[in-house]
């Protein structure tokens, strides 16, 4: 396909289409895509806490292509074409629907703090939660029965994104597993993707430790945002662990200040 192989433009000289608290969003070099760039931008408590990072960008980039190309690898539909350099890559344009999917294995965050839960505590089974993407109301909680009274999802998208975060959930638990990481919980986001008449619920947005909890097992070391949200220090090194772990980053490679040199 043509729109595998775009012209690349400047971002400069790119028409933005929106502005996240971590990414930006361009037109396309094809209709029905978008350039998706990755920001340094920390942010937390709904934009509340907010720094640049330097190298955030660049890693969040590249551990949620590694992510987003094995979801596609394993027949789990993704907005994801192909990264494009170090800190953007091409996704397929979809309609987002309205909601954060949050599936959580293990308490801690918020859930823990709703429930008087200790964090760590591994739950009976994983859990799926809903929440209202609106900055201005903070993101509430919400049951199906919002969702489809406000027409966000209809039931049977609601039971495609159940079914494909249970899909995520169980290749993410048993990815990370194998590198010694825990996964805690993950934030999902959903969009539908039209092709012709023809509509399907794929994932969107993206993977990484910025949208993620991981733990490491032996130490319950904290190696996603909690570093930043909790003032814990070492973010960079954080997500660049993930990283080595998943051989996106060498071994012996050194975050530099610019930003760290990722593995081709």
């Amino acid at each position: 396909m043509d729109f595998l192989k775009p012209r690349y433009t400047p971002m400069n000289r790119r028409r933005r289409i929106y502005e996240g608290k971590a990414k930006v969003l361009y037109e396309g070099p094809e209709p029905g895509t978008l350039i998706q760039h990755f920001k340094d931008d920390a942010t937390a408590f709904n934009a509340k806490k907010h720094e640049v990072i330097d190298g955030k960008g660049v890693l969040n980039n590249r551990i949620s292509e590694y992510l987003f190309q094995h979801l596609n690898d394993i027949g789990v539909p993704t907005h994801f074409i192909r990264r494009l350099n170090m800190r953007e890559q091409l996704i397929r344009e979809v309609e987002i629907i309205p909601l954060e999917i949050v599936v959580r294995n293990v308490a801690a965050g918020s859930l823990a703090q709703r429930l008087g839960l200790e964090e760590g505590t591994q739950l009976p089974r994983s859990i799926i939660e809903f929440y209202y993407k609106n900055d201005a109301l903070n993101d509430p909680m919400v049951s199906e029965e919002h969702i489809t009274a406000f027409g966000w999802a209809t039931p049977q998208e609601i039971d495609d994104i159940m079914a494909l975060a249970i899909r995520v959930n169980d290749f993410l638990s048993g990815l990370f597993l194998g590198v010694g990481i825990r996964l805690v919980d993950f934030k999902m986001e959903a969009g539908r993707l039209w092709e012709g008449d023809m509509m399907r619920i794929v994932v969107a947005d993206e993977i990484s430790p910025d949208s993620c909890r991981l733990w490491d097992i032996k130490s319950q070391d904290k190696l996603d945002k909690d570093r930043f949200r909790r003032d814990l220090g070492g973010l960079i090194e954080a997500y660049s662990e993930v990283a080595r772990r998943l051989g996106i980053l060498g071994e012996n490679e050194n975050i530099q200040a610019t930003g760290p040199r990722l593995v081709q």
